[in-house]
C-alpha cells in the first residue's frame, strides 16, 4: 500500500486540492496557548477514547432527570404565556421564537420572578441578561469590567478553569488567592488587594462560588458570606457570584445567596439552567443591577445594558427556542424550580454518600495510613477531591483509563498560578449511576494501590 503520510516540509492539501495558509502560534492571541482553554476539551477527548471506562471526570448532570422533560410541551407552554401576557396572537408568538429576538433576552421576567421566589434575590427583568450558559455571562462581565491593563480579577486557587479561560480571553490579569475550607479566606483577599495596589494595579472583582465550589466542594456559611461582603465594600471590589451548585444544598440548610444579602450593590450574580434543567439548551443569566454613570447623552444606565451591548457583538442573542424551553418549564412549575431542585438535591446527596462510603470501604483506615490517601467530605455539590501519595497528571490519567478502566480529573487543571494539586484528583459523582460508583471506586483503589507501591 502506498504511503499516504505527508512528506517532511510538505503541507497537507485541503479538499479543494489547495494548500492551506500556515500560521505560527505566536501570531494568535496568547489565550489559545493557555492550559485553561484546553482542560475541558481534553476531558471530552479522553472520555471519547475510553467509552467503557467508569468516568469520575465530567461535572455533568445525571441523564435520569431528562426523562420527565417534554420539549414540545414546554415550547407550547411558553407560547401560551406569550399570548396570555403580551397580547400576541399564536402566530405572532411563534414568530418570537423563530426570529433572532432581543439581545438581553426573551424570558427575563420569568427568570427575575424565579430568582425572587427561590433565592430571595430582588431584581427586575431589566437587570437580567439571558446568556448562552453561564460561561458567556462570565466572559461579557469580565470584558466590561476590564478597562485598563491594570485591572485584575481575584480567584480562589484551586478554582474553576472556565473563569480563568474567560479572563484570558478578556485580556484581564488574574490574581490567585489560596482557598480556605470556607471558600474565600477574607484575610488573604485583603492582603492580595493591598499587594496589587502597591504594585500599581487595580483589584476590580473577585469570583466566588459560595456553594460547594468546583473542584474543592468548599462552602461558605452565613458568617463567611457576611465577611466577604464587608471586605468587598471596604476594598471597593465587585463580587462575581456563580450560583451553579446552590441547588444541591439541603433546603433547610441552604444559606442565602450573596446577592440576596448584598446591601451595597457589590454582587453581580450569575447562574445557569444547565444543572437543574438540561445542558442542551445552553441557557444562563447574569443579574447586573449596578448603575453606570456617563452614558451617552448623560445620565446613567444599568450594567446589564452595557453587558447586553457586548453580548450583541458576541452571540447576538441567546437562541429564542432554547429560552422558550426554559420559559415553558418555569411557567409549568408556577415560576419556581424549588421542587425540581429538591429532587435533584436528594439524588446527588445519595450519590455523594455512595462515593464516600465506597472510598471508606476500599481505602480503610489502615490503607489510608499506609499510603497517605485522604479526602474531604463536602456537604453538597458534585465533587470530592482525593489526595494520593504519588504525582498525577494527564499522562497518568491515560494509564488509569487504559489499564484500569477508570477516569478522573488531575487537580493541576484547577491551579492558575504556581504549580499545585500535583498529588490530587477530582472525582465527580453526579454523572454516574450508584452501582457504577461502586465499580469505579473498586477500579480506582486497585490503580492507587499499585501505583503507590510502584507496580
Amino acid at each position: 500500500m502506498a504511503d499516504r503520510s505527508t512528506p517532511p516540509g510538505k503541507r497537507p492539501a485541503t479538499p479543494s486540492g489547495k494548500h492551506p495558509a500556515t500560521l505560527d502560534r505566536s501570531q494568535l492571541h496568547p489565550a489559545v496557548s493557555d492550559p485553561a482553554l484546553r482542560s475541558m476539551n481534553f476531558l471530552n477527548e479522553i472520555m471519547g477514547r475510553f467509552p467503557d471506562a467508569v468516568s469520575f471526570a465530567p461535572g455533568a448532570p445525571h441523564p435520569r432527570f431528562f426523562a420527565d422533560l417534554d420539549v414540545p410541551r414546554h415550547l407550547d407552554s411558553f407560547l401560551d404565556h406569550l399570548v396570555r401576557t403580551r397580547g400576541l396572537s399564536r402566530d405572532e408568538a411563534q414568530l418570537e421564537l423563530y426570529q433572532y429576538g432581543p439581545t438581553a433576552g426573551l424570558i427575563n421576567d420569568l427568570v427575575a420572578d424565579m430568582l425572587r421566589t427561590d433565592m430571595g434575590i430582588a431584581t427586575t427583568p431589566e437587570a437580567v441578561v439571558i446568556t448562552v450558559g453561564c460561561q458567556e455571562a462570565m466572559f461579557i462581565t469580565l470584558r466590561a469590567l476590564r478597562a485598563t491593563a491594570e485591572d485584575v480579577l481575584l480567584v480562589t486557587e484551586p478554582g474553576y478553569a472556565g473563569i480563568v479561560g474567560a479572563a484570558r480571553l478578556a485580556d484581564m490579569e488574574i490574581c490567585p488567592v489560596p482557598e480556605s475550607p470556607d471558600g474565600w479566606d477574607v484575610a488573604e483577599l485583603r492582603a492580595a488587594c493591598r499587594a496589587l495596589r502597591a504594585a500599581g494595579k487595580t483589584p476590580r472583582a473577585a469570583y466566588c462560588v459560595p456553594d460547594f465550589a468546583n473542584p474543592s466542594g468548599a462552602a461558605m456559611d452565613l458568617t463567611a458570606r457576611a465577611a466577604l461582603l464587608e471586605a468587598a465594600d471596604e476594598e471597593d471590589l465587585l463580587i462575581l457570584e456563580d450560583s451553579v451548585y446552590g441547588f444541591t444544598a439541603s433546603p433547610e440548610k441552604a444559606p442565602a445567596p450573596l446577592k440576596a444579602m448584598d446591601r451595597s450593590g457589590r454582587v453581580i450574580h450569575m447562574g445557569t439552567f444547565t444543572k437543574v434543567c438540561l445542558p442542551g439548551v445552553r441557557v444562563g443569566y447574569v443579574v447586573a443591577d449596578q448603575l453606570v454613570h456617563g452614558a451617552p447623552g448623560g445620565g446613567s444606565s444599568l450594567l446589564a445594558a452595557e453587558l447586553t451591548a457586548i453580548k450583541s457583538m458576541v452571540t447576538v442573542n441567546t437562541p429564542a427556542i432554547s429560552q422558550a424551553v426554559i420559559g415553558g418549564l418555569l411557567v409549568e412549575s408556577g415560576g419556581s424550580l424549588a421542587e425540581r431542585s429538591a429532587a435533584l438535591s436528594a439524588f446527588y446527596s445519595g450519590n455523594r454518600r455512595r462515593l464516600l462510603e465506597a472510598l471508606e470501604q476500599h481505602f480503610p483506615a489502615s490503607a489510608r495510613a499506609e499510603h497517605g490517601v485522604r479526602w474531604l467530605a463536602p456537604a453538597g455539590g458534585f465533587f470530592v477531591v482525593l489526595t494520593v501519595p504519588f504525582p498525577v497528571d494527564d499522562t497518568l490519567l491515560e494509564v488509569s483509563a487504559r489499564k484500569y478502566g477508570v477516569l478522573w480529573t488531575p487537580m493541576n487543571h484547577f491551579f492558575a498560578g504556581a504549580e499545585g494539586g500535583t498529588h490530587q484528583m477530582r472525582l465527580s459523582f453526579s454523572y454516574l449511576d450508584p452501582d457504577r460508583i461502586d465499580e469505579g471506586v473498586a477500579r480506582l483503589a486497585d490503580f492507587v494501590r499499585r501505583q503507590a507501591v510502584g507496580v
